[in-house]
Order: C-alpha cells, then structure tokens, then sequence
C-alpha cells in the first residue's frame, strides 16, 4: 500500500476511536439521564489542626475585706495589755493599752466593753461606768474617733475605790478583767498584778480611748494612764 494510503487509514482509525469514545458516553447519557456526572477523583481534605490550647483565664479577685493578721495576734487585730495599778488614799488608777498589731488600720471611737471575774471565774456585781465619776473627778476625754495605723496604740484608764480583800483567798477581788475595744467586740482576758480590790459590790469608772502618747510629748503630758500629774490623789 502506497506510504500515503497508509497514513490516510491510519488518521481514519484514530478518528473512529475518539468518535467512539464520545458516542459511548453520549448513549450513557440516554440511557440514564439521571445519572450523577462521575466524581471527580479529589484527594481528602487535611485534617484540621487542634487548635492550641488557650491560657486559663485568670480567677476573679477576691472581694476586697480585712487585711489579715499576722500569727499571734488576735482575729481583732487589737492587742490588749494592763499597766501597774497605782494607789493615793484608797483610790486605784490602771491603765490598759490597745496596740494595733494587725496590717491594716483600725479604730477606735468610745468606751471599753468590760466584764470583771473573781478568782472563781465568776462574774463580779460590779457596775461599769462610762466616765470616771462619781468614782473620782479625773478627767475623761469622752469620746472621739482614735485610728490606728499597725503599731500604734489607744489607752483606757480604769478607776476604783478600795474595799476590803482578803489577801489570802482574793474574795472581794477583781482577778480576771475581760476588755473589748468596744460593745459587741470580741473579749481579751487580761490579769492586772494584784487584782482589782473593789470588794464584791462597788463601782468601776473608765476613761474614752485616747491615742496614745508619743515619745516627744514632754513631762507635763497625760501620762499612760490619762491622768495628769496629782490625779490620782484627787477625793
């Protein structure tokens, strides 16, 4: 066969076969018309990565409250603490101190909650006065709004008439003195050296708290126990 016969067939033949080809899916088509084009053959979508884990969020705050207090001071924050008893012609001056031993400020306004126990721990039939007479006329302040930083310190004076004790069972004797900064406040139970001597039934007069003096304060001052110079002889 001649060499351009040849090449005609075989370009005829090719023709055929790509006719073929598309016949082919066209009587597909027709036989089936609802027929789903084949899916195009995809590779698979990654997977999505994890997301990366978020910071915790950060715990709400606690509400702002008392500052705590340091190991050995008390819930109060106020630590309380009795001077020496003095004596002048049958009457009794005492001192007791408040200290702020806590980290935040505190205070102070009025008179000290009181409540005297016997050697028995028994309550004494005492009347607390708020105010200094008719036990003595020294002079109270009254009261007035004392702030503490941590540290620092208020005092009451306490203030009672002699009445007879005896000196072997303490009978008639204010052992036990429990002090609050105020009504309501929570107690401390202090010792005062040699008792109160008030006798079973009597009188107990206290001063205001008053911020403490400072080291400059000179001689002529209100000392520790709020009382000037004298007072204490005072009927």
């Amino acid at each position: 066969m001649p060499r351009s016969l040849r090449r005609a067939a075989a370009l005829a033949a090719a023709a055929l076969l790509l006719a073929g080809c598309g016949l082919s899916e066209e009587l597909d088509r027709e036989a089936n018309p609802e027929r789903e084009p084949s899916p195009v053959a995809t590779r698979p979508d990654p997977a999505p990565s994890a997301p990366a884990p978020s910071a915790p969020a950060p715990s709400a705050s606690a509400p702002n409250g008392p500052s705590p207090t340091p190991e050995g001071c008390p819930e109060s924050g106020v630590t309380m603490s009795p001077g020496m008893v003095t004596a002048a012609m049958g009457l009794r001056a005492m001192s007791v101190t408040a200290t702020n031993c806590g980290k935040g400020v505190r205070e102070l306004n009025g008179y000290p909650d009181i409540r005297v126990r016997g050697v028995d721990r028994r309550p004494f039939d005492v009347t607390v006065l708020k105010g200094t007479e008719p036990v003595t006329t020294m002079d109270d302040p009254g009261p007035s709004r004392v702030t503490l930083k941590p540290g620092e310190s208020a005092y009451t004076s306490l203030v009672w008439r002699y009445s007879a004790v005896d000196a072997a069972t303490k009978s008639g004797s204010g052992v036990y003195v429990e002090i609050g900064p105020a009504k309501g406040a929570p107690r401390q139970t202090i010792e005062p050296d040699g008792g109160l001597d008030i006798g079973e039934t009597g009188m107990l007069g206290t001063t205001a708290w008053q911020k403490s003096p400072s080291d400059d304060d000179g001689p002529g001052g209100a000392g520790p126990d709020g009382a000037r110079p004298g007072d204490a002889s005072r009927p």
